[in-house]
């Protein structure tokens, strides 16, 4: 079930410890309030992100990034593609950098490869499951935040069938933090 084509796609992302990117209502205060694990310490993303060529995300998580304000728009120039059949526009201070589709992961991901895109990192929870649904996910990189919030929009969902992961690295900070990362392999 790995992803076959040229453009490599790598999930990059925190959940509690009870599996939640967020709470029922799409908030991540929780997350936000989380100890620092040091000073200047990203716990990897800067990395990831220079070794992408673009972001694709769903429409509930750019709604969530556009909330911290679009004087902090956190990506640069980077590419971001928003996934959405709902989202009508792009305001127009990000149109250079930012723009969406309405096509399926499987449509976008050949899309990507015809432009020459190498590696994409995913971020959403209904995004990353439906790229999970249809083999295009390459790795996992997920960072465990020391908290139980009972209840929110899980990680991953109900599938319908399983995904075979090997285990390629864990490392962890003073703060608690736990970063596993994985291989798909089926």
């Amino acid at each position: 079930m790995t992803n076959s084509a040229k453009t490599g796609v790598s999930v990059f992302i925190a959940t509690s410890l009870d599996g939640y990117i967020s709470r029922p209502d799409g908030d991540i205060d929780w997350l936000n309030d989380a100890e620092s694990p040091g000073e200047g310490e990203d716990c990897g993303f800067g990395e990831m992100f220079t070794s992408v060529d673009a972001l694709v995300m769903g429409r509930n998580t750019f709604e969530k990034v556009l909330e911290f304000g679009l004087d902090k728009w956190p990506y640069g120039d980077k590419a971001v593609i928003v996934l959405s059949r709902n989202l009508t526009e792009i305001p127009k201070q990000l149109q250079a950098t930012v723009s969406m589709t309405k096509g399926s992961p499987k449509e976008l991901i050949s899309e990507l490869n015809g432009k020459g895109y190498r590696q994409i990192y995913l971020d959403g929870g209904k995004t990353i499951q439906a790229f999970l649904r249809n083999g295009l996910v390459n790795d996992l990189t997920i960072t465990t935040i020391p908290i139980l919030i009972g209840r929110g929009r899980s990680l991953f969902g109900e599938l319908e069938i399983d995904i075979k992961l090997k285990h390629l690295q864990t490392q962890s900070w003073k703060n608690g933090f736990v970063q596993s990362r994985y291989e798909v392999t089926c």
